[in-house]
C-alpha cells in the first residue's frame, strides 16, 4: 500500500494552518496525499502512533509533542539532534525525526533581510527557543541575550550556546537590557507580557520577528512600531515547505520539483 495519509497533530490544534498549506502543496505537486490535523497531547501521543497503519506517512508536530517526537524517533537530522525537538516525524521505513522550525525561521529572516545581526534577544525558553537560537546562529548572530519567565529553564539553551561557540546569557524578562539588532519572540500565541516589560523590550529590541501569526498584531508586536514588527507568517510557509520536501524526498534541503510554483499555491492558500 502506498504511505499517502499526513496530519499535525498538537494540542491544541484547531488554529493550525497547515492542512491548507500542505493540500495545496500536494495538488501543484499532483500527488493524491491527504493531509488532516488531531488534538493529541503527550499523554496520547504514543498510543496514537502506534495506532497508525501502514497508510500513513508522516506526521506534522506542534506543541506540545515536539520533544516527544524527537525522543521516538529512530534517526533525527542535525537540527533535530541539536535541539532535542522534532516537528516533522517521517513514517517510512521507521521514524525518522527532523526539524524543519530551524531552517524555517533562517528562511524567513532572510525574506526580511534580517541576516547578519550579530546581538540578538531571544524571549521564551521552550522547544521552539531552542531552534531561534539555532537559526541565530546560522543567520550571524554572536551573541544571544535570553529572556524567560523563568530564567532557571534556559539552562539547556546556554548548554546550547556553548556547543555553537556563541555567548548566551540568560535573564527575566524584566531585566535591565541593552540594545540588540533583532528579537526573536517563541511566546505562545496570546502570551502578553505586562505593559512596562513590553515596552522597555520593544524599546531596545530593534526588529521584532514574533512567531506568532493569528491573530496579528500579537499583543507583543503592539509595543514596537509597527515597521519593526514582523510576523510569523512567514516561518509558518517555510518549515512548512522544508516538511513538504521531507515527505517527498526525505531530506529537507532538497528542492521540490517546480518549487517555486509550488510555495505561490502554498502562499495563496495562507
Amino acid at each position: 500500500m502506498t504511505r499517502r495519509r499526513l496530519a499535525v497533530w498538537g494540542d491544541p490544534i484547531a488554529h493550525s494552518k497547515s492542512p491548507q498549506l500542505h493540500a495545496a502543496a500536494y495538488a501543484a505537486l499532483g500527488l493524491d496525499w491527504e493531509y488532516t490535523r488531531r488534538q493529541v497531547d503527550e499523554r496520547a501521543f504514543a498510543d496514537a502512533l502506534g495506532a497508525l497503519d501502514e497508510s500513513w506517512r508522516g506526521l506534522s508536530l506542534t506543541m506540545p509533542l515536539k520533544e516527544t517526537a524527537h525522543r521516538v524517533a529512530s534517526t533525527r537530522d542535525r537540527y533535530a539532534d541539536l535541539t532535542g525537538a522534532a516537528n516533522t516525524l517521517l513514517l517510512t521505513d521507521g521514524i525518522h525525526g527532523f526539524n524543519t522550525d530551524v531552517g524555517g525561521i533562517v528562511d524567513a529572516l532572510g525574506e526580511q533581510g534580517l541576516l547578519d545581526i550579530e546581538r540578538v534577544r531571544i524571549l521564551g525558553a521552550g522547544a521552539t527557543a531552542s531552534s531561534a537560537l539555532v537559526a541565530c546562529v546560522e543567520a550571524g548572530a554572536r551573541s544571544i541575550d535570553v529572556r524567560a519567565r523563568r530564567p532557571e529553564r534556559a539552562v539547556d539553551l546556554v548548554a546550547l550556546g556553548q556547543r555553537l561557540g556563541v555567548s548566551v546569557s540568560v535573564s527575566p524578562f524584566d531585566a535591565d537590557a541593552e540594545d540588540v539588532g533583532l528579537t526573536v519572540a517563541t511566546l505562545p500565541g496570546g502570551t502578553a507580557l505586562d505593559a512596562l516589560t513590553a515596552a522597555r523590550l520593544g524599546a531596545s529590541g530593534g526588529v521584532l520577528f514574533d512567531v506568532a501569526y493569528s491573530p496579528w498584531p500579537s499583543a507583543l508586536a503592539s509595543a514596537w512600531r509597527d515597521d519593526r514588527a514582523v510576523s510569523g507568517e512567514g516561518m509558518l510557509l517555510r518549515q512548512a515547505v522544508r516538511q513538504v520536501r521531507v515527505f517527498v524526498h526525505g531530506d529537507q534541503t532538497v528542492p521540490l520539483p517546480s518549487e517555486e510554483a509550488v510555495v505561490d499555491a502554498m502562499k495563496a492558500a495562507l
